[in-house]
């Protein structure tokens, strides 16, 4: 089940918040039982038509609600050179945590750079995992300085990526991240990971949910 969700703030960010199954019983639009758990998935470049609907997002999502666990896929703002879909993200990682007792992030591509970004200053968070990240959203902010103040504010971080992936300039982050001792984990696949959006939506979906299923 899904429902639109429309994310406070200045600047227009839609959301579609897909439920975990419940038990059964008939709800009304917007009146679903929640679960406890939220993951956020943030969508990759806008400019380059990525949106909500992107299959790797639907494919984490439905992974997700199979564990138990709601997702709120989101579209950015107005595009804003990396700031303002930074700022989307933290908005929609604040509607979740006011909501739901745990909450995760997750992105694909440029939506994998702005979830370690938001991350970095969301220590509220249970865990974050970015598939594909490339290395940089602009000049001044970058997914390399970010993992260090992930990890440094306890938050567990998993970086996907696809080692014949020329499209994104991920090395960076992955040789950040095994410097730092996080765990990645390579596919043998290009960028967009065609054919294999179902294997890369749960493994993000174990990692995060691992992480945010009740104890």
């Amino acid at each position: 089940m899904s429902d639109t969700v429309l994310i406070p703030g200045g600047r227009d960010v839609r959301a579609s918040l897909d439920t975990a199954a419940s038990d059964g019983s008939e709800v009304g639009s917007g009146d679903a039982l929640r679960a406890d758990a939220v993951v956020v998935a943030c969508p990759p470049h806008p400019q380059q038509r990525g949106h909500r609907g992107d299959e790797r997002l639907t494919a984490a999502s439905d992974a997700l609600t199979d564990r138990g666990i709601d997702c709120l896929r989101f579209d950015y703002g107005d595009w804003d050179e990396g700031y303002g879909e930074t700022t989307d993200a933290d908005a929609a990682v604040g509607w979740a945590l006011d909501r739901y007792d745990r909450v995760g992030l997750f992105g694909f591509s440029f939506g994998g750079t702005v979830a370690l970004v938001a991350a970095a200053s969301r220590p509220e968070l249970a865990a974050v995992c970015a598939l594909a990240p490339t290395a940089r959203l602009n000049a001044d902010v970058d997914a390399v300085a970010a993992l260090g103040a992930v990890v440094e504010r306890g938050v567990p971080v998993r970086v996907l990526y696809a080692t014949r992936d020329s499209t994104a300039d991920w090395r960076p982050v992955v040789e950040r991240a095994a410097e730092l001792g996080i765990e990645t984990v390579a596919f043998e696949s290009d960028h967009f990971f065609v054919g294999r959006s179902g294997e890369v939506g749960e493994a993000a979906a174990a990692f995060l949910g691992a992480r945010l299923s009740r104890e």
